[in-house]
């Protein structure tokens, strides 16, 4: 899907559509509509960089009870359990 913005409006908001794509990342992210690989993807970052872009705005990484389950048994599998 392409979304097309007036030249208008990205010459107001003073943004390249690099940063527009992270700033969309970011917001959605935050409001739990996408997950990070979704959000990562958007923002054309990797996981490393998107994350360090999440904690400089302040917005926590998203981890419960099925992520820490999930990482568990990731571990018990390279441990060789």
């Amino acid at each position: 899907m392409v979304i097309e913005i007036p030249n208008e409006v990205m010459k107001q908001l003073q943004m390249t559509p690099q940063e527009l794509r992270l700033e969309l990342a970011v917001y959605l992210y935050s409001q739990h509509k996408l997950s990070i690989g979704q959000a990562k993807a958007l923002a054309g970052l990797d996981l490393i960089s998107f994350q360090k872009e999440l904690s400089a705005r302040g917005v926590y990484i998203h981890f419960n009870e099925g992520d820490l389950e999930e990482d568990l048994k990731n571990l018990d599998i390279e441990d060789g359990k």
